[in-house]
């Protein structure tokens, strides 16, 4: 279990289901550079959104496991064309 897997399982707890399928289902864990974690999204939006709107949430779960202070880094993959929402 990587520490992204870590924070989606708090993250779902507080999520109604379709809410986090929609938000969070696509996103990969890439990296845990100790300070950062690198986490990948295959879209600007979803980017936008993710920090926008769950990164107090994100923030949170990282406290609950240990590692306030640590920013998570989304990254783009460009896998997938970019949608407008």
């Amino acid at each position: 279990m990587t520490i992204w897997d870590e924070i989606l399982t708090i993250l779902k707890k507080d999520l109604p289901a379709e809410d986090f399928r929609r938000s969070f289902s696509e996103t990969a864990y890439a990296s845990d550079s100790g300070d950062q974690i690198t986490v990948w999204v295959p879209t600007e939006a979803m980017r936008r959104h993710l920090t926008v709107r769950y990164g107090d949430a994100i923030r949170m779960a990282l406290t609950q496991i240990n590692r306030p202070g640590t920013h998570i880094r989304f990254v783009v993959t460009g896998v997938e064309e970019e949608e407008e929402t």
